[in-house]
């Protein structure tokens, strides 16, 4: 089958990049997905009428008429969009979310995972990660993090991890901030254990990409065919 996946910017793109090939296999073997970044999560429209200027990139914005457009485009078997839920309650930003697929006709085979607050508590789920990566990172602030709380968590993860922690970063700006965590992903994101992590919203992102190849019929190689078609990734 094939994927595409919304993401709200390009750090989490490139974290993706390195993740879903762990999680469904390589590319191509059998599925295949397109990773479409934009720059900056935004919000739902009022009365999801279209009033977003589409050069701006800003993906919930633009949701109401991207899942429409996906709902009438064949070739494209499944869509995940990723979000933060930032300080947001996760349950009315889902139910937001969902509302704008039910009220497309027809509406795309969508998914919808949020991470809780930001991507960044995906890498402090996976501890183990974060050291080798960062083997001097502060153990006493990465101790003071509670999984998938509204803690302020790049904030915090750049604490741990960062000379001058998260006020160098702000004062830098916020090219210094998005270098850091397309950092984060390179160097800890390469690192991560998909079977093994603590937080519950990342949890939620594998076990839902999984759901969505699973049971979506896969390709017949007529050279395999009866082959037990397990998927590459080991689901």
């Amino acid at each position: 089958m094939h994927i595409d996946i919304l993401v709200e910017d390009s750090s989490g793109h490139r974290l993706l990049d390195i993740i879903v090939p762990q999680i469904i296999g390589e590319f191509g073997e059998p599925h295949t997905w397109k990773i479409i970044s934009y720059k900056g999560i935004g919000r739902i429209p009022k009365g999801l009428r279209p009033n977003a200027d589409a050069s701006k990139r800003i993906l919930l914005d633009r949701l109401p008429d991207l899942l429409r457009g996906y709902g009438r485009t064949p070739g494209i078997d499944g869509l995940v969009v990723v979000v933060d839920s930032d300080r947001v309650s996760c349950v009315d930003l889902l139910n937001e979310l969902k509302a704008v697929a039910a009220a497309c006709n027809p509406s795309p085979n969508v998914i919808f995972r949020i991470a809780v607050e930001e991507i960044e508590a995906w890498y402090l789920g996976d501890r183990a990660a974060v050291m080798s990566a960062y083997p001097r990172a502060k153990q006493d602030v990465l101790n003071r993090y509670e999984q998938d709380s509204i803690c302020g968590t790049w904030e915090l993860l750049a604490d741990a991890v960062h000379k001058g922690g998260s006020a160098a970063l702000k004062r830098q700006g916020y090219v210094a901030a998005g270098a850091a965590k397309h950092e984060w992903a390179d160097q800890i994101g390469s690192r991560m254990n998909m079977a093994n992590n603590a937080s519950h919203s990342f949890s939620k992102f594998r076990d839902g990409l999984i759901r969505l190849v699973v049971t979506s019929p896969l390709p017949v190689d007529p050279d395999t065919s009866g082959a037990d078609n397990t998927l590459p990734g080991g689901a």
